[in-house]
């Protein structure tokens, strides 16, 4: 790569194979507009922003969202392997092990050996389902804010069109996974 005139150069671009883009008439063509079309910044946008409402309500139960979804997940669905608990939470493995190393720390959840020996099984501690207990009408709250804002049928279309959007097949962890119907 090289700059001349304020502009990138490619070692192809030098050699001619593509058009030289200036980075000015680059940043000409950007608009508010365009800032406005991306799908994956809005949804970042809007996951940011919800989040941080439930984290806020969730504070006083010591968890944080990511947290309390991961409870709730091994509580509704049992025992679960970090594979199989990963694609539950459409999160990468090496995320909702980083989630879990913490909440092991504070004895919400315990590993122990899958049937194969292969992978490991994580499971809810007795304390791990009072601390979800706990946390649970805190979370029903945050539930009833954002519906009694948002309305509570556009919830439910949001969350449909969601789950929708888990199953486009993008396959963002190298590795198809099926997600179920209901998550």
């Amino acid at each position: 790569m090289c700059v001349a005139r304020g502009a990138v150069i490619s070692a192809e671009s030098a050699r001619g194979r593509f058009p030289l883009v200036s980075s000015e008439r680059f940043m000409a063509k950007l608009s508010m507009r365009d800032e406005g079309l991306c799908n994956c910044g809005a949804l970042r946008q809007a996951a940011r922003y919800l989040t941080a409402a439930y984290d806020q309500l969730l504070a006083d139960s010591g968890l944080r969202t990511t947290q309390f979804s991961i409870l709730f997940k091994l509580a509704a669905r049992g025992t679960q392997a970090i594979t199989e608990l990963s694609a539950l939470m459409a999160m990468d493995r090496t995320t909702v092990g980083r989630n879990l190393k913490l909440l092991e720390r504070d004895g919400l959840v315990r590993y122990r050996p899958g049937p194969d020996g292969r992978e490991r099984l994580v499971e809810l501690t007795a304390t791990g389902r009072k601390k979800l207990e706990a946390a649970y009408p805190l979370w029903q709250q945050a539930q009833q804010q954002f519906e009694s804002r948002f309305g509570a049928a556009h919830a439910d279309e949001l969350r449909n069109t969601l789950r929708s959007v888990l199953r486009t097949g993008l396959d963002p962890w190298g590795h198809e996974r099926t997600l179920p119907d209901r998550q």
